[in-house]
This record gives structure tokens, C-alpha cells and sequence, in this order.
């Protein structure tokens, strides 16, 4: 299984800084056509972008199609529903139908190409009052989603609210956010960016906070937002160590018929062992991703 802690945007009109994230740490790199593209460069960027995802890379690649309201969404996903793109971002979801509009016809291109029905992956971004409220609906739609994304920067825009520094009026939205994700059955969502980028604190105070929210990743705007996102979200040395301890003791218990315990001072049952499994699930994914750069 993947691994899914930073998505990197990268500008797909821009072949340098697209050259430079794929070649950075991201688990996956998402390729832009929408708001960082500009309305004259859109159509001629569809094929340098399905270009760039043909050649060697260790990251994920990603492309985010314009929304589907738009002139260009479907032929953003004629150009891009190819061989080497590995998912589609697609934004300003608010009702499931348009998911599952676009998850058919990506089915139908990837019959066209010759790929395997259902490969790429395709995530929703809930950026709008109207997604948060139809958010459940889009959570069970049906289709290839496994994940949902949240963006604060167009939310909170269409919401008339103001995003503050320690994000408190969006605790609501993203909790959301992970109650129907878990709901519908799907993985754990992907957080908004951080557009402050002189504020380094503020953004690994954001990424540790979404993380304990049970987020399982979060967008980035900047290479440098990288590094401290893979380092949230990745256990600790401590946490690694203690969660072996706990699944080792809590086995050898239930070989003699026990289902809690006591270990340096704290009580074992079996949600804490499942949390421990969890993490160390979790840690052998991130080693699998490294041993294959």
C-alpha cells in the first residue's frame, strides 16, 4: 500500500518547478491545471503535464483537472487519463453525481488506453459550504474514491469566514470531513494547505493538529513544507518502540487467556493494541516507500 502523507503541488505550466517536485520527497506530486494554470495556458498544459508523469519518478503523480462546472474539465481528463498518471484531484465537489459523472468517464478512457479499469485513483476536494453539507453523499458515492481532500482556501472564501492562524473556526468542517470518510468506509482525508509560508511554526502547529484529528496527510504549496509533513506524520523512534512492546506483551497475554494488562504503568486492552498495530502498519509502509527510492 502507498503511502499518502505529503501532496505536493507543483504549477503544470511551469516545466522547472514540475522537473524539481517530482524529483523531491512527496509521497505524491499533484500536478496543477486549475488555479495555479492560467486560463490561457490550460489547454497547451494538458500534454506537457501527461508528459511529465511518462518519465522515471518515486513519487506518486497526480493531475488537478479544472472543476467539473468548468469548459475545461473534460478535456483536462481526455489529455490526462494515461498511461503514468497514478491519480486525478478533482476540485469544488458539492454533489455526488458530479464524482460519479467523472469517475464513469475516466472508466471509459481507461478502456480507450487499454488500462485497468478503476487504477487511477481519484480524490475530491470539499472546498465549498455546499460539499461540507453534501459531504456524506460524496463519501458513499460509489466509485474508485478512497480518500477525500479538504481545502480551507476556497471553504472558508465561500463561507464569508476568516482563516486565522490557529485554524479554530475549521475544527467543525474537518472533523467532518473525518467522521463521514470513516462513515462511508474510505481511508482517512487529506488536510488543506498552508498558505502563510513565512509562518513555519504555524504550519507544523497545523499539521500536528490535524494529524491528532485523524487526518492522514495534508496538501503543501512549497517544497520546504515537505520535510515537516512527512516528519508529523511518521511515528516517532518512541512511538515505533513502544508500540512493539505493547503488541509483544499483548500477544504473549492473550496466549494465557488475558485481554488487558498493565504495562509501565499503563493499562493494555485490545483499542490500545489495535492502535499499536496500527502504527506499526503504518511504519512499515513508510520503510517499504524508502527501500524503493
Amino acid at each position: 500500500m502507498s503511502v499518502y502523507r505529503t501532496f505536493l503541488f507543483a504549477p503544470g505550466n511551469h516545466p522547472r518547478r514540475v522537473e524539481k517536485a517530482l524529483s523531491l520527497a512527496a509521497d505524491a506530486v499533484i500536478l496543477d491545471l486549475e488555479d495555479a494554470c492560467a486560463i490561457s495556458e490550460k489547454v497547451a498544459t494538458r500534454a506537457v503535464v501527461a508528459e511529465a508523469l511518462k518519465g522515471t519518478r518515486q513519487c506518486l503523480g497526480y493531475v488537478r483537472v479544472n472543476d467539473i462546472t468548468t469548459e475545461f474539465c473534460y478535456g483536462d481528463l481526455q489529455a490526462v487519463v494515461r498511461q503514468g498518471t497514478d491519480g486525478i484531484v478533482l476540485p469544488m465537489v458539492e454533489e455526488a453525481h458530479q464524482l460519479q459523472k467523472v469517475d464513469w468517464l475516466m472508466g471509459e478512457l481507461e478502456r480507450e488506453h487499454g488500462l485497468p479499469v478503476g487504477g487511477i485513483d481519484l480524490i475530491p476536494i470539499i472546498e465549498t459550504g455546499r460539499g461540507l453539507a453534501n459531504i456524506d453523499a460524496i463519501a458513499r458515492a460509489g466509485t474508485r474514491t478512497r480518500r477525500l481532500a479538504f481545502g480551507a482556501g476556497d471553504f472558508t472564501l465561500d463561507m464569508s469566514m476568516e482563516w486565522s492562524r490557529d485554524e479554530d473556526e475549521l475544527l467543525t468542517y474537518r472533523n467532518a470531513c473525518v467522521l463521514a470518510s470513516r462513515a462511508a468506509g474510505i481511508e482517512a482525508p487529506i488536510d488543506t494547505v498552508w498558505a502563510r509560508l513565512d509562518d513555519a511554526d504555524g504550519f507544523r502547529a497545523s499539521a500536528e493538529l490535524v494529524k491528532r484529528l485523524g487526518f492522514q496527510g495534508k496538501m503543501c504549496i512549497h517544497p520546504d513544507q515537505v520535510t515537516v509533513v512527512n516528519e508529523v506524520f511518521t511515528p516517532s523512534v518512541d512511538e515505533v518502540d513502544e508500540a512493539r512492546r505493547i503488541v509483544a506483551a499483548f500477544e504473549e497475554a492473550e496466549r494465557d487467556g488475558l485481554a488487558s494488562i498493565q504495562l509501565d504503568g499503563k493499562f493494555i486492552d485490545y483499542p490500545i493494541a489495535y492502535k499499536a498495530q496500527r502504527i506499526l502498519a503504518t511504519m512499515a509502509r513508510i520503510e517499504a516507500r524508502a527501500k524503493a527510492e
